[in-house]
């Protein structure tokens, strides 16, 4: 299968991208820009230049290809509403051209959180609040199914993470604690966080790529959730600084989404699809240090 990745050299990206060539498939990367491209050729796949807000650079993509992948999406969280609105801008395009070909569109969402358990495949997604408009982005794709695209949606927990690469929103705890000298964690710390290696995720996207039916969701959670202490603990220990609560304003917006408890179980993705998660868990990448500095 030709596929049409973008976001194909990010953190989630480029595990997709290597997971999808080693599996025999052939890989179409967007690139915005010479670094991107040179990462994506790297990894074996064909480049295609251009950008997001692109509507006739993703249109050829999704043209070319046999199914996309929709990874791409700004790391700047002081404009998460302007990422959202270009992740929908480019779901609608991507979307309007694969109408009626029964090619699948997988894209990346987030795990929502149910208050007194851990959230499951069959809840609905979040789409008020913080980070809501990316609940409502998925609910669009889903919709696809009725219009002839095998749309299915990836929640991806809050930390996908490999040591030394990246630590998703623990990265964010990772560079908020080396600016002050101090891992921080809200209330009491015991909200919990769910989490996955991202080359456990990319192997889901893979199988979901080649098997979901349309209007699929899956849940790429490998740990059900581990507290914020925890992990503020494991970075302090690394770091070397005292583990105190913070306010949850030290983490602007997100920290709203920082104080809730939002586990999440996968246990009808691994049961459908066979997966199984086999790489460390969150706790251990972060025990292993090796922080970037400043990490995001």
């Amino acid at each position: 299968m030709r596929v049409f990745v973008t976001g194909a050299s990010g953190g989630i990206g480029s595990a997709v991208t290597a997971e999808l060539i080693a599996s025999g498939h052939e890989v179409l990367g967007l690139a915005r820009s010479e670094g991107s491209a040179q990462i994506i050729e790297a990894l074996g796949a064909t480049v295609l230049r251009g950008d997001v807000d692109d509507a006739g650079i993703l249109t050829a993509g999704a043209e070319q290809s046999d199914g996309v992948i929709h990874l791409a999406f700004s790391n700047d969280f002081t404009k998460f509403a302007e990422g959202v609105a270009e992740e929908a801008f480019a779901l609608e395009t991507l979307g309007a051209a694969l109408i009626e070909t029964g090619k699948p569109l997988v894209i990346a969402s987030g795990t929502p959180g149910v208050a007194g358990r851990a959230s499951t495949e069959h809840d609905p997604a979040l789409v008020d609040g913080p980070v809501g408009g990316r609940g409502r982005n998925a609910q669009g794709v889903l919709k696809l199914a009725e219009k002839g695209v095998r749309s299915a949606v990836v929640r991806l927990p809050r930390s996908v993470h490999e040591a030394g690469v990246s630590y998703g929103f623990a990265g964010i705890l990772i560079t908020a604690a080396e600016r002050s000298g101090v891992s921080g964690f809200i209330g009491d710390g015991s909200q919990r966080w769910p989490a996955v290696h991202r080359r456990d995720a990319a192997t889901l996207f893979r199988l979901v790529l080649e098997q979901a039916e349309a209007g699929t969701v899956v849940h790429a959670v490998a740990d059900e959730g581990d507290t914020m202490r925890s992990l503020a603990e494991a970075i302090g220990g690394q770091l070397r600084m005292p583990v105190e609560a913070v306010a949850a304003e030290n983490f602007g917006f997100l920290g709203a989404v920082f104080a809730a408890d939002q586990p999440s179980s996968s246990t009808w993705t691994r049961d459908t699809f066979g997966w199984r998660p086999t790489h460390p868990s969150m706790l251990a990448d972060l025990a292993a240090g090796g922080y970037p500095v400043l990490a995001g």
